[in-house]
């Protein structure tokens, strides 16, 4: 875990704590709950930012139903080689950009008939 998540966590957990002396201290002066709602907004708020920055690692694998026959995959524009570390998946689409030309483009199997 990176250290700003470990803090943002322990800092969510000190708040929490406090909103709850707050919240059984209120017995006995009745802004207290007020500042326990607003510890509890806080905690809750700093998890929820927390909990949305960790990065999510998506992992596709292709399984193949026998021999394949890998070609180079080249530039429309201008012909040039594209390393295959270069492709990444936006929305399920295979997308690479060239290196030499900066031409953005899809990658799509063509028939076998």
């Amino acid at each position: 875990m990176m250290l700003k998540t470990l803090v943002g966590y322990a800092v969510s957990a000190i708040l929490l704590f406090f909103a709850v002396l707050f919240a059984l201290a209120s017995a006995y002066a009745p802004i207290r709950i007020w500042v326990s709602v607003l510890l509890f907004l806080a905690g809750f708020g700093m998890l929820y930012f927390v909990w949305k920055r960790q990065p999510t690692q998506i992992v596709q694998k292709l399984e193949v139903p026998g021999r394949i026959k890998v070609q180079a995959i080249k530039c429309p524009n201008c012909s040039a080689s594209i390393d295959m570390n270069q492709i990444k998946i936006v929305d399920g689409v295979p997308l690479v950009k060239c290196p030499y030309c900066g031409h953005a483009f899809q990658i799509t199997e063509e028939p076998k008939w």
